[in-house]
């Protein structure tokens, strides 16, 4: 059977319906709303992948809180976004925040909202019981850099309890003190420091279930040609590790510019390289369970895709398989928002929630996408 998808106009009034041809045929599934068609999107046989809401303009990172309301932040539109599930698709989307710059990151801990803007990460306290009426936000640092080249912050909280964030180098390639890294501080902004650096611009970070070690993705440096250097997922197990940039690129190519001031062998190499300018972004393992055995505690990654090359890649969902805690493959887990050179929709962040689906932001057709698994009736239990 092939594993192009059933088309499904599915959605009415938000209220989704369930094609029960997936099971008997073990074809991926797609659900579409009025005006928006997953039909060219493809899947392993027995997932489905659906419009969860369309309500969320240039969605982009997200967050879980404690009684399951998924935070959409923003960053072209400047607002952030809580979305209320609801058992019959007709999902609660509430504006949050408005006229903030580049508000990319969320992150949700201790019950509050932290939102990274470009300068400065805010926090709204006790925020799933105020979402009718939203406190003002508490400054949590307002020290961070302005410059808005890769200003969009990524953020998220460690086994160790701090937060993390990536501040991008501003430039495509440059040297610039304070930038290209990741950094940690306490809940409440004291203590900064940087975790890890050689980092160009990193939009995806999380920790491995089992080791609580930091996984990240990583941009690439442009304007060496269509193929070269890859994207990169890389693996930070301690902090004071260097990951080469600006000076070496995926692992083993010396940067024109600043290459001659040091080796690629002083730096640590990408975990696994990933296709060239495809815009790795989003990362999550998937600890749900759900998903057949076989994805358990494997990375996925949004591709968020290329904007620099001759012929388009990227524009996907894709999945890094593990071996005893290490890549050992890399392939593509859902397809098809790109055609040929056109484009239909760029993933940005992952999110496994508490069902054990998955949910997939794209920050061009304002969508959240849900993807699931229908056990198939011959499938052993």
């Amino acid at each position: 059977m092939s594993k192009k998808i059933f088309r499904g106009v599915v959605y009415r009034f938000g209220r989704r319906l369930t094609l029960m041809a997936s099971i008997i045929c073990l074809a991926p599934l797609v659900s579409a709303q009025d005006g928006a068609d997953l039909s060219d999107i493809s899947l392993p046989p027995g997932f489905q992948i659906e419009i969860w809401t369309d309500a969320v303009p240039n969605a982009r990172s997200m967050a879980l809180g404690d009684n399951g309301t998924v935070f959409v932040a923003t960053r072209r539109d400047g607002r952030v976004y809580a979305v209320t599930p609801a058992d019959d698709g007709d999902h609660i989307v509430t504006t949050l925040a408005e006229g903030l710059k580049m508000p990319n990151g969320v992150a949700f801990h201790d019950g509050a909202l932290f939102v990274a803007e470009n300068q400065r990460i805010i926090r709204f306290d006790n925020i799933e019981s105020s979402l009718n009426r939203v406190p003002e936000p508490k400054v949590v640092i307002d020290t961070l850099s302005s410059e808005s080249h890769h200003g969009w912050r990524y953020i998220d909280f460690g086994p160790d309890g701090k937060l993390y964030i990536a501040l991008g180098a501003p430039c495509n390639v440059c040297e610039r003190e304070g930038a290209a890294n990741i950094s940690r501080m306490n809940p409440d902004g004291s203590g900064q420091e940087i975790f890890a650096e050689g980092i160009r611009n990193s939009v995806g970070l999380t920790w491995h279930p089992e080791t609580g070690e930091l996984w990240f993705t990583d941009n690439g440096r442009d304007m060496l040609g269509d193929d070269i250097p890859s994207g990169e997922l890389n693996h930070a197990p301690i902090s004071g590790m260097h990951f080469g940039f600006p000076y070496c690129h995926g692992g083993d190519i010396p940067d024109p510019e600043f290459g001659d001031a040091r080796q690629c062998s002083e730096f640590e190499a990408p975990a696994q390289k990933l296709g060239p300018h495809v815009a790795p972004l989003g990362l999550v393992f998937y600890t749900g369970d759900s998903f057949p055995a076989s994805y358990r505690g494997q990375a996925f990654i949004a591709e968020h895709g290329s904007w620099n090359r001759s012929k388009k890649i990227g524009y996907r969902v894709t999945l890094v398989r593990f071996e005893d805690g290490r890549p050992s493959g890399y392939e593509v887990f859902a397809d098809g928002w790109l055609q040929g050179e056109k484009v239909s929709g760029r993933p940005v962040d992952l999110l496994v929630l508490d069902d054990g689906s998955m949910l997939v932001s794209d920050d061009q057709s304002g969508a959240i996408y849900r993807i699931s698994y229908i056990r198939p009736l011959n499938e052993g239990v």
